[in-house]
């Protein structure tokens, strides 16, 4: 995991069976940047969601596609930075994805792409 702030890390795909260390880690929400079916051996997010639940830590799904970041993806991880309890750990396939899209809204307000 990367420390983006202290608040907000990010790092690579994680699985199901990440899910304990990252809650004994004190993250409280969890943000998927990863479109499902990127990778044939990635896990869905519905199956990361799922377990996250099981361990009472939030998530919200924000897929971002390789290289082309949108406005709607900015104004969204604003909006769940507002809305999930912190610090959050957001993942895509290496974390390089969720650092930028953090980048762009600055964790607070929507920077235009």
């Amino acid at each position: 995991m990367t420390h983006i702030s202290p608040t907000f890390s990010v790092s690579p795909q994680i699985t199901a069976a990440d899910i304990a260390a990252i809650k004994a880690a004190g993250y409280r929400a969890i943000i998927c940047n990863r479109p499902d079916n990127e990778g044939a051996d990635q896990p869905a997010f519905a199956e990361i969601a799922a377990a996250a639940r099981a361990a009472d830590l939030k998530t919200a799904y924000i897929p971002v596609i390789p290289g082309a970041v949108t406005q709607d993806n900015v104004t969204a991880l604003a909006a769940a930075l507002k809305d999930l309890p912190q610090p959050v750990l957001a993942y895509c396939r290496s974390g390089a994805r969720a650092a930028s899209l953090w980048s762009l809204c600055d964790g607070k307000q929507p920077t235009a792409v």
